[in-house]
């Protein structure tokens, strides 16, 4: 048997769904093991572009099971909606298994998430207000509606009952919102939703384990990234779900011994959506150029992305977290017109070198970076296909980033194509 892990090794947007579609090639099952539809994953497939929230990067394979499991959230209506679009464009979503223990998103989770968000103020945590976090915070507190609630209208109604009079309290006293109608959502979830929904509903932790047993090849796919876990990320700028790799066993429902490898994905530079820290944020014509020439712009949000230079003390705390077998570099390709690149390989905070990451964020949000300079090659690499291809100065880089973070470097993107890589040997 063996099970791989997909983690981002950033803050998200490292191409994680372009390297799990190419891995999916070789998988029989591929499964979606966290967070919500504030993922977004864009696979580009003979020119056509295809931007998926929650359904896991294997779903454009045939041969390919793609799961949802249960430590996802999910919001049935984007769900739907999600599949209506691939099964237009001609991409088969019939075997798509969502577990039945994964959490519903509700109603009540978005509107508390929006209005959390703007009572924050200055201090908002730059959420997407898609009802995540206040679904994971029900999860949490034992109130949460899960996916199988959906297939017994009685409980469904009972469960909704009991925490939408708490959800409405809320509403009402402390941001003076009107109440959410009982009747109405369940009606929506139950009437609409449920029996689209229905025949994709199963024991996913069976499923997957039974492929284990078969000697089948299973993919874990991770959504967010290592610096967004709720336990290891810029606290509280995280997501609210365990994207590293050992939130893949939890979420997934298979022992930590079935995972054979953990695959890191990270971008050839950082970017960063949302609030929170970031130490080698560009604020000027360089950090501009990193978003013109990325196209860095959020697939589900479309807001711009945070950009700055690679962080090696960022990628050696990921490759110990996540336990990285190696690591895939993405979009080394827009590094190309730069004469001289910078790669972070300590911070400084009042007169101290941080070799590691600071564990207290009083640190972190002072720390400046300690750089790097290694010259660009100023070439087009949007073409490479083999690793000769590639120019010196380029593999240099690459090799580099290799050492400073203790990991074999084995795929190196160079465009948003689903074949635009090169295989590496670092």
């Amino acid at each position: 048997m063996s099970a791989t892990v997909v983690v981002g090794c950033q803050w998200g947007d490292e191409g994680k769904g372009k390297l799990t579609d190419l891995l999916a090639r070789e998988m029989q099952m591929v499964v979606r093991y966290q967070g919500g539809h504030n993922a977004g994953h864009t696979v580009v497939v003979n020119g056509r572009t295809f931007a998926l929230q929650l359904l896991p990067s294997g779903v454009l394979y045939h041969h390919v099971t793609p799961v949802i499991g249960n430590g996802v959230v999910v919001d049935p209506k984007v769900l739907l909606e999600e599949m209506a679009a691939l099964t237009a464009a001609g991409v088969d979503c019939s075997r798509l298994v969502v577990s039945g223990g994964a959490h519903l998103i509700m109603p009540y989770h978005q509107e508390l998430d929006a209005l959390t968000e703007r009572y924050l103020g200055r201090n908002k945590l730059g959420t997407t207000k898609r009802g995540i976090g206040p679904a994971y915070a029900d999860k949490s507190a034992r109130v949460g509606i899960r996916v199988q609630d959906l297939l017994d209208p009685k409980i469904f109604r009972e469960k909704l009952d009991v925490v939408l009079k708490e959800k409405n309290l809320i509403l009402a006293k402390v941001y003076n919102r009107l109440p959410l109608s009982a009747s109405d959502i369940a009606d929506r979830y139950l009437d609409e939703y449920a029996p689209k929904l229905a025949p994709f509903i199963g024991d996913t932790v069976g499923l997957i384990g039974d492929a284990l047993a078969a000697g089948h090849d299973v993919l874990l796919e991770g959504a967010q990234a290592t610096f967004l876990d709720l336990d290891h990320g810029t606290y509280p700028f995280v997501t609210s779900s365990n994207p590293v790799a050992g939130g893949a066993c939890v979420g997934a429902g298979i022992g930590p011994l079935s995972v054979t490898s953990v695959i890191g994905v990270a971008k050839a530079y950082v970017t960063r959506v949302g609030s929170g820290p970031f130490v080698t944020e560009l604020h000027d014509e360089t950090g501009d150029l990193l978003v013109e020439r990325g196209r860095e712009y959020g697939t589900n949000t479309g807001r711009r992305r945070r950009t700055g230079w690679l962080d090696a003390v960022m990628l050696r705390q990921a490759a110990r977290l996540n336990s990285l077998s190696e690591l895939a570099l993405t979009k080394l390709d827009v590094l190309d017109t730069f004469e001289t690149l910078k790669v972070c390989v300590a911070y400084e905070s009042e007169g101290r070198r941080y070799d590691r990451m600071p564990y207290h964020q009083t640190v972190l949000h002072k720390a400046t970076p300690v750089y790097e300079e290694l010259p660009g090659w100023q070439a087009d690499t949007s073409a490479a296909t083999e690793l000769h291809h590639l120019p010196a100065a380029a593999k240099d880089y690459v090799h580099f980033v290799s050492e400073q973070c203790g990991v074999p470097i084995k795929l190196v993107g160079v465009g948003p194509g689903r074949d635009q890589f090169v295989r590496f040997a670092s």
